[in-house]
This record gives structure tokens, C-alpha cells and sequence, in this order.
């Protein structure tokens, strides 16, 4: 199971790629569902709408001892903790781009990839049916609209797809 955090869906969401989840057992916290959705609508984003009508399941994080200590964290934010506890809890995967958020999971043992890792599977795995030259496209996008990436892992990024798409 994917956790997803709010970077990946708004960015996807931006990008009008939502679909590149299809076929991944990707869930939200109910935190970050209301940051990205309730929040961004208030705010009049678009990718909230779009997000809110694609089909996520969304759930309460566990109010565990991780997620207390989570919310703990100098610059984590509630969402974030809501993602590496149910994370945690259920053994999964946590996506998330932020640097802050992915050094914590990885003092705290939590598996975390980013959403570049699930375009490069979606391109990788034939159920997923995105072709590497889909996945440029979406990475294009998702750039355009704010997603940051240094030059060299965007490079790194579209060397794998190409890599990936030969195979």
C-alpha cells in the first residue's frame, strides 16, 4: 500500500494526471485529504476538484504512539505524521517529496519513496498501461506547474524512463 502525502496528489492533480495511480493500492489520511481538498477548495485551486472526484480511498491515520511522537517533529507537519503513522501502522509506503518529511521516515525506519519512484513503476509495470513517454509528459507538467526538482534528478528521472521504456 502507497500512502500518499499532499505533494504528489496536488502535483498530479495539477498535472491532469491523477490516472497514473490507477492500478496502485494508493490510500490518503483523512489530514491530508482536508489540507489538499477542503483547504485548497476554500482557496479556489483547481486541483482540488480535481482530486476530490478522483476515486481515493481515505482514511483516519491511527492515533498511535508513533503518530504522537510524529506530531512532535520541528517542521512535520499534522499531515505528514498522519502519513508516516498509518505508514507505519500498516507497513506501506510512504509518498511524499518533501525533504523533511522523508528524512524523518528514514530515522524512523519508514519505507518513502517519491512520486517520480511511482511514475517509473507505472511505466515499469505493464498493468499500469502509462508509456515512459506518458510519464515525461506527466514530469513535464507536474514541473511547469511548481513541482521542484533539481536539474540533475530531473535528468536522472528521464534517463530511467527512457531506460525503462526500452525495456
Amino acid at each position: 500500500m502507497y500512502v500518499l502525502d499532499a505533494t504528489p496528489l496536488i502535483y498530479l492533480a495539477k498535472a491532469d494526471a491523477l490516472e497514473a495511480l490507477d492500478g496502485f493500492d494508493v490510500v490518503t489520511t483523512r489530514n491530508v485529504y482536508d489540507e489538499v481538498v477542503t483547504e485548497g477548495k476554500k482557496k479556489g485551486a483547481p486541483d482540488a476538484r480535481r482530486v476530490e472526484r478522483y476515486d481515493l480511498d481515505v482514511v483516519e491515520a491511527p492515533k498511535n504512539e508513533a503518530y504522537e511522537r510524529l506530531l512532535d517533529v520541528p517542521g512535520l507537519s499534522d499531515a505528514d505524521a498522519s502519513v508516516l503513522a498509518l505508514t507505519d501502522d500498516e507497513d506501506g509506503t510512504a509518498v511524499m517529496d518533501e525533504k523533511r518529511g522523508r528524512n524523518v521516515a528514514e530515522v524512523e525506519n519508514i519505507e518513502v519513496r517519491g512520486t517520480a519512484y511511482l511514475l517509473l513503476v507505472a511505466v515499469k509495470n505493464d498493468e499500469h498501461e502509462l508509456s515512459a513517454e506518458e510519464a515525461r509528459e506527466i514530469l513535464d507538467a507536474m514541473v511547469e506547474s511548481g513541482w521542484y526538482c533539481s536539474t540533475s534528478f530531473y535528468a536522472k528521472i528521464v534517463g530511467r524512463l527512457e531506460e525503462v521504456g526500452r525495456e
